[in-house]
């Protein structure tokens, strides 16, 4: 059997139904629910408060105009959160590891912040297209050039989970085969092999924090620049 390393990037399916729907909607089941008791489980209470510090975080360079987005941002913080660490388990799939998925999430939003400038403030919205004091030749060039830039940042978001998630799981399994394949040959470089993998495996329970922080970071600047 030829092993492929790009099988575990395949979309599950049972009796040919996509599975796809389930590991979505994961998440939801594993988050705790609020309650209405007078002490909060530990586990509540570290949500919470990660919860406060990171909207505090994301909110403070935003207008009033943009705290209305407060609720969606977290949410999605969160929902990327959960899914990147959930496909670090084994015998799991990583949603966001599919281009599709992560551009479903990224032009939507990225758009709905264009709809916004152009409704609230069109002259600001459009002068970004444009630098002030640009001398007159070159304004078409650097409108055409500011424009490409502006329809390139929701695949920008996409491609940039995606890619660091895909790299990552990649690595985690080129490394557990060589690790697995020398173990009975050489014993010491699998053993120094299998530390490097558990190195790797804790930077990438990192990666899968920030990448999903950079995704609705940058999106908050796209707010900024819009509110």
């Amino acid at each position: 059997m030829v092993l492929n390393f790009f099988d575990q990037f395949e979309s599950p399916s049972l009796l040919g139904v996509p599975l796809m729907v389930l590991a979505l909607s994961l998440p939801l089941l594993l988050l705790p629910a609020p309650s209405s008791r007078w002490l909060n489980s530990r586990l509540l209470t570290l949500q919470n408060w990660f919860i406060n510090r990171f909207t505090q975080q994301l909110l403070l360079p935003l207008s009033l105009g943009g705290h209305k987005w407060a609720l969606l941002l977290t949410s999605l913080m969160l929902f990327l959160i959960t899914l990147n660490m959930l496909g670090l388990l084994p015998y799991t799939f990583t949603p966001t590891t599919q281009l599709s998925l992560n551009m479903g999430l990224a032009v939507p939003l990225w758009l709905a912040t264009v709809i916004v400038g152009m409704r609230n403030q069109p002259t600001i919205a459009l002068g970004h297209l444009l630098p002030e004091g640009t001398p007159a030749p070159l304004v078409p060039v650097l409108i055409i050039i500011e424009t490409i830039s502006l329809f390139i940042r929701p695949l920008a978001l996409g491609v940039r989970l995606t890619a660091n998630l895909t790299a990552g799981h990649l690595l985690i399994q080129l490394i557990a085969t060589a690790a697995f394949i020398l173990l009975p040959l050489m014993t010491t470089v699998a053993i120094l092999t299998s530390t490097v993998l558990l190195l790797l495996t804790l930077l990438e329970v990192a990666v899968a924090m920030i990448q999903a922080y950079v995704f609705v970071l940058l999106l908050s600047l796209y707010l900024q620049e819009n509110v």
